[in-house]
């Protein structure tokens, strides 16, 4: 999707017809399936911030339909040749992510020369375009995203696409060699379709109400929208994709003047999302919806720094064991600020509390449990805005320390200090010098850096 911008496109130019062949064809099969493509739209490579893009032929109304496309021209399992099949052994094709059988589908459809949807999947003849972290190498990724957590969720992704492939895919496609070969459908193809799965494909969200009579937004599975996955992302976006029973259409939210790319939205990603999921990054500091992670152990560390002796450590001891056994805390688990404060504050605000009890007001709340009175939405509204960037200089001292102590250990992982990367930001010469990967990777660390120095400096006071 989107990567680096690329220089305006002049008045009249176009990528249709002979020069770009694989857009025009798909363009004729949209025409087939009766995909409707406003007149106001067209499709190029120039003038877009990724290699397609859709831009504006004419001023556009808020509300206009840009595209509308049948279900029934939608790829997905139900929709593949391989349908039977894959209906007759979902079964056997369960797995932790649920994708299986669209990427069974999708191989089949991706190889085979008299696909319905050859005109479409021609429009990307090497996934690898893509430039997911996943296609770097293992140096690239510890060397330029040490300490975004990059690493460690790709390092996760690809054990997790082997194991899949070994475990379900490849005895379920031994089985049906009429429809799938091993030697041509690869581990290597199965991991490029997952990438492209994660950059391209929508999910239809779906209310479901929950025990208490809620409801809750859960989604179907992944599948691929022609046409809607040639929009590129930012989270200032100016269209949308709306689902009805019988078709998907892309709508304008906003009125967009001629000249202007329409970009969707894949939803609230901060950058180092993007880059894992997508590809890109959007440009520091543009991306409002940027986050950084701070790892609960991370704030453990900093609490067992804060200790003075040793019953004071068998005291935190107790203490992170109960917030374990309460499900506030994890291993895993992170605690996620945005650019106006903390985004899990329930958490946080509960961990700090118990970690900076004393002992008698810390054995009180063992003595329940845990448990307190609160006032609903009213305690929740008071703790967000306590870890809010705004509230956080009036935190009891001992919890800005912890803050302060955890938000610099976790600014210790990084390979490059932030002045460092400031400096190749505003420095031309020395931006320009940056591979693609470089500049990305530059984007996704200034974006977690810039709010782990924010929150630094709000609890900054509390060190000495």
């Amino acid at each position: 999707m989107a990567t680096d911008a690329k220089r305006p496109k002049r008045e009249g130019e176009s990528t249709r017809g002979s020069e770009d062949e694989p857009l025009h064809n798909f363009l004729l099969w949209c025409e087939k399936v009766n995909l409707k493509l406003s007149d106001k739209v067209y499709l190029s490579k120039e003038g877009t911030v990724a290699e397609y893009g859709m831009l504006a032929k004419d001023d556009i109304e808020q509300g206009h339909i840009l595209f509308s496309i049948p279900r029934t021209a939608l790829l997905h399992q139900g929709t593949s040749k391989t349908k039977k099949v894959l209906e007759e052994g979902k079964g056997c094709l369960e797995s932790s992510s649920g994708w299986v059988p669209l990427l069974l589908a999708l191989m089949y459809e991706y190889t085979c020369a008299e696909s319905h949807w050859k005109p479409y999947l021609s429009l990307w003849p090497d996934f690898r375009k893509l430039d997911h972290p996943m296609f770097w190498s293992k140096e690239e990724r510890e060397r330029l995203l040490k300490g975004t957590g990059i690493p460690e969720a790709v390092d996760t992704d690809l054990t997790n696409i082997q194991k899949e492939y070994n475990d379900t895919v490849l005895p379920f496609m031994r089985s049906h060699p009429e429809l799938w070969d091993p030697e041509r459908h690869s581990v290597e193809l199965y991991q490029s379709l997952v990438a492209f799965v994660m950059a391209y494909s929508f999910q239809e969200p779906v209310e479901e109400e929950d025990e208490d009579g809620d409801e809750d937004e859960v989604h179907n599975p992944p599948m691929m929208v022609p046409m809607a996955d040639m929009l590129n992302h930012v989270c200032n976006h100016n269209a949308n994709l709306e689902y009805t029973p019988d078709c998907l259409k892309m709508v304008a939210v906003r009125p967009i003047r001629k000249g202007e790319e329409i970009f969707n939205t894949y939803g609230q990603m901060a950058n180092w999302q993007l880059l894992h999921m997508y590809g890109f990054t959007e440009p520091f500091p543009t991306n409002s919806n940027d986050t950084a992670d701070i790892q609960m152990s991370t704030v453990y560390r900093a609490a067992v720094q804060e200790t003075q002796s040793e019953a004071e450590q068998r005291l935190l001891v107790e203490k992170w064991k109960m917030l374990c056994e309460m499900e506030t805390v994890g291993e895993r688990g992170v605690f996620v600020f945005g650019k106006n404060g903390s985004l899990t504050d329930t958490e946080l605000y509960t961990t700090l509390k118990v970690l900076c009890m004393s002992k008698e007001e810390f054995k009180e709340f063992q003595a329940n449990e845990g448990w307190e009175e609160d006032d609903g939405d009213d305690e929740d509204s008071k703790m967000a805005q306590a870890l809010s960037f705004e509230g956080l200089p009036a935190l009891a001292p001992e919890w800005k320390r912890l803050l302060h102590v955890a938000a610099s250990l976790t600014m210790d992982q990084y390979s490059e200090d932030m002045d460092s990367d400031h400096r190749l930001l505003e420095e031309p010469r020395a931006l320009t010098k940056l591979s693609p990967r470089e500049r990305k990777a530059l984007h996704v660390r200034l974006s977690q850096k810039s709010i782990l120095h924010r929150l630094q400096q709000l609890t900054q006071h509390s060190t000495a």
